[in-house]
């Protein structure tokens, strides 16, 4: 029950204080106006760990498993207490309002933040969401689901404008919102950064006024990403309630008042925004009590648990060939077994705003090794270059000063020759975009002396946010006189810039100087937060090191060996916000490709285990004997991975997206990330609702090595005695019995899927419509019941504005997979229509 009057405190501020309430005061908070009551609510990063107010390092978080692999659970429970957990851990950070979830669809392979995302299925996204939603939300803190809408690729992510039909925004981009609209009631929306339909998400307003306030009556706060404001009175009078980050960009008070001496906005509009703000306050009770704790980082046992628990329930088995797997310890007892690729890496979240500076992480060869003990040999070798930048350049210098190791960081005004501000010790040759955030149009400087502790040649990388150069013995060996060329790429992952040879002699000294400029304003470009902005990298190798076989090493330790494990994936660098995968193959340049086939060709007995959080080419499938997809399992992934190894758990994952054999064959081939018309990125979304496996339904089988909702077990399943009774006009009750037939303990997801019995050229042939998932003992067996609702398998009618039921006779069906339906049952269905 409401305990604060919000409308009356809304009557004693000032139109410049209501103004000031509807942008934000910092990175993370929003204003306060003490003298008047109100104070400043603390949001917090992200999806998968409550991070806290510091982007890189800072104070340690949990580490959750990314929403790709919470989704391939098909359990809604587990989804429920992840969101309780991070609930939990928002509150660690001081923070009442967590920026999660994101429930974007995976529209393409390629997509950079698919791995934040819960699926291509807009019906399981919305189902898991709803119930993350819920459980961070019992907690006391606010969900914010994001980002509203269509920010499904990562290119040209603050300007690309994407033409997508309304039948398509409703029935596959928006039913995730819906649902979670409707069944969890969020208390914040963050709208996306992309234009829908020629405008800005956040003053769109079929979205946010016909939609999202309109259609489904929802009125909570809606805030924007960060930096992603692109007007004053336009996303003001959309219904657009707070601009994120601040100091404010677009809402400076004299603006909004120039707005409204000109007619464009109106002071109602503005009290509107401001309630919105005052009452999402009162909700997160920030009225009863305003402190704002300090960070803490609090590593929860009842956490470290389920991490593990959900990280492995969300791995899936996709290939095992004469039962490899499980390898338990009376199989390889005695045994030698090689670890390749990431194995000393645990790949447990991709990068940008979902990543945390976790607790700790395991890694897959600790995790063997600890499983295993002294009963088996384990090896150990890369295999294959990955790093998508080189190094930073961190031993073997020290600060101008000459004692202090590092480098001395110095902050200019532009042109000028003398700092304001010298700092010794500087760790690393780079300084990130956001840990000089607070500087604005100031010009960086790293010098360092370096002393080489090899005679080599070093190859080496400079790439600045804005002009940049690199200088050593005050010569300039490499500058990049234009701004980069991509400023997301470079504030989360790297972009590609040229690579530089410098032959070093050991024990010499050499002064390195390394400056950059914040970037030179280019009409018609706007950079958002980044504007006026500072960050540099400079990256370092010896040829040594660089030009290594390391793939003959491995290829050897696998030779040697019993059973041969490879590890693959992204690593945060190369599956990351800011921009969209670099290519269908695992990277870099065909190395962990060549690694595969090379160990498998000298093993027999080769498993891989793949760390992505989208579908990736597999050229050496058919070489392998085993194959698991790991997704990125948060801080326990290295224990999550061993436990489905081992055998310690039964696989039970089911992929949440299809695996297609070609790029080629995907639905949104040819129309991602687009086409640039005069100099602006534009994207068609040309094939409309055939998104994943509604697509893939239409092509031949063989186009795809695994399909949607696709999981192996080392145990059996068997589904029987379909029925299908009405329940009501609208709904029908799905009961199947299903039986464990094989050795061990086991669970798996009943999948419903409902389409028309003669389906027509422009509805899919099926869409998925009810899960549960179910846990058996050997010889057990269960009958399910799942509802199904008739208006989710609706399609959205443009001309009647509706969603419409054609009446016939339509298939209701459980399947293991879209691939393979097992049974089905027809019913009879009327005209139907339903409301937005």
């Amino acid at each position: 029950m409401s305990t604060t009057d919000v409308k009356a405190i809304l009557s004693t501020l000032t139109l410049e204080e209501k103004i000031s309430l509807t942008a934000g005061a910092n990175f993370w908070e929003t204003v306060s106006i003490a003298d008047k009551g109100v104070h400043a609510l603390k949001t917090s990063d992200g999806p998968n760990g409550a991070r806290g107010a510091t982007f890189a390092g800072g104070i340690t978080s949990a580490c959750f498993p990314a929403a790709c692999n919470v989704a391939s659970t098909f359990d809604v429970d587990i989804a429920r207490r992840i969101g309780v957990a991070l609930g939990e851990e928002t509150q660690t950070k001081g923070a009442r309002c967590l920026l999660a979830p994101t429930m974007c669809i995976q529209r393409h392979p390629l997509g950079g933040r698919n791995f934040e995302s819960f699926s291509e299925d807009p019906f399981l996204s919305g189902k898991l969401a709803a119930r993350n939603v819920e459980g961070v939300q019992s907690t006391g803190v606010s969900a914010t689901i994001k980002h509203f809408a269509a920010n499904e690729q990562e290119t040209q992510r603050l300007s690309v404008d994407e033409e997508i039909s309304e039948r398509a925004l409703r029935e596959i981009y928006l039913k995730p919102f819906e649902i979670a609209i409707k069944e969890a009631n969020p208390g914040a929306v963050m709208t996306a950064y992309n234009q829908v339909n020629g405008h800005h998400a956040d003053s769109h307003p079929f979205l946010l006024k016909r939609v999202l306030r309109g259609d489904w009556k929802w009125d909570g706060l809606v805030m924007s990403d960060w930096g992603g404001v692109n007007s004053t009175a336009d996303s003001l009078n959309a219904g657009l309630d707070l601009e994120m980050p601040g100091p404010t960009r677009w809402r400076k008070v004299e603006d909004v008042l120039a707005a409204v001496k000109a007619g464009k906005l109106t002071e109602e509009t503005i009290n509107d925004r401001a309630l919105h703000v005052l009452r999402f306050l009162e909700r997160q009770k920030v009225f009863e009590d305003p402190t704002i704790p300090d960070e803490t980082a609090v590593n929860k046992p009842e956490h470290q648990a389920l991490i593990r628990e959900a990280g492995g329930k969300g791995i899936v088995l996709l290939k095992n060939e004469g039962s490899v797997l499980p390898l338990t310890k009376e199989k390889v007892k005695g045994k030698k077994i090689a670890l390749l690729g990431y194995a000393k890496e645990g790949l447990a979240h991709g990068g940008g705003s979902a990543s945390v500076n976790a607790h700790y992480k395991i890694t897959p060869y600790d995790a063997l090794k600890e499983a295993f003990g002294d009963d088996v040999e384990i090896t150990y070798s890369k295999g294959a270059h990955t790093f998508r930048q080189l190094p930073l350049l961190a031993e073997n210098v020290v600060s101008a000063d000459g004692t202090t190791p590092g480098f001395t960081y110095s902050i200019y005004e532009p042109g000028k020759s003398e700092p304001i501000k010298a700092t010794q010790g500087h760790k690393t040759s780079e300084v990130g975009i956001l840990d000089a955030f607070d500087l604005e149009n100031k010009e960086i400087e790293l010098v360092g002396t370096f002393t080489p502790p090899e005679t080599a040649t070093y190859y080496y990388t400079l790439t600045g946010l804005g002009p940049s150069y690199v200088s050593i013995d005050d010569k300039v060996v490499f500058e990049q006189k234009d701004n980069c060329s991509d400023s997301m790429g470079f504030l989360f992952g790297g972009v590609p810039v040229p690579t530089m040879k410098f032959s070093f002699e050991a024990g010499k000294t050499y002064k390195l100087q390394v400056r950059s400029s914040p970037p030179a304003p280019v009409p018609g470009t706007d950079l958002g937060i980044l504007e006026g902005r500072a960050g540099v990298r400079f990256g370092a190798m010896s040829a040594t090191e660089h030009d290594r076989d390391i793939l003959s090493e491995a290829v050897d330790a696998a030779k040697a060996a019993d059973y041969a494990i490879v590890f693959t994936g992204h690593d945060p660098t190369w599956e990351t916000e800011g921009q969209d995968q670099a290519g269908f193959h695992l990277p870099k340049d065909g190395s962990q490709d060549r690694l595969v086939a090379g160990v498998a060709k000298a093993n027999p007995n080769t498993i891989v285990v793949n760390s992505t959080g989208v579908a990736v080419a597999l050229p050496w499938l058919s070489e392998i004997k085993g194959l698991l997809q790991a997704w990125f399992p948060g801080q326990e992934a290295g224990n999550a991975i061993a436990d489905v190894l081992t055998g310690a758990r039964t696989p039970e994952g089911h992929l949440t997206c299809t695996f297609p054999k070609r790029l080629e064959d995907c639905p949104a081939y040819g129309n991602f990330p687009g086409k640039y018309v005069d100099g602006k990125l534009k994207v068609k979304y040309e094939e409309g609702v055939f998104v994943g496996y509604r697509h893939f339904d239409r092509l031949p089988a063989d186009k795809v090595h695994f399909p949607f909702g696709f999981g192996l077990s080392y145990t059996t399943f068997d589904l029987a005695d379909l029925a299908v009774r009405e329940t009501s006009a609208d709904a029908y009750s799905v009961s199947v019995k299903v039986s464990n037939t094989g050795a061990v303990e086991g669970a798996t997801a009943v999948q419903i899927y409902a389409g028309a019995a003669t389906p027509s050229d422009d509805t899919p042939i099926k869409a998925l419509v009810s899960f549960k998932k179910v846990t058996l003992k050997p010889g057990e067996s269960a009958t399910v019941e799942l509802p199904v609702q008739v208006r989710d398998f609706a399609s959205w009618s443009e001309e009647a504005q509706k969603w419409v039921i054609k009446g016939g006779e339509y298939k209701i069906s459980v399947g293991k997979s879209a691939g393979e339906l097992v049974l089905s049952s027809s019913v009879q269905i009327s005209d139907k229509s339903y409301e937005a």
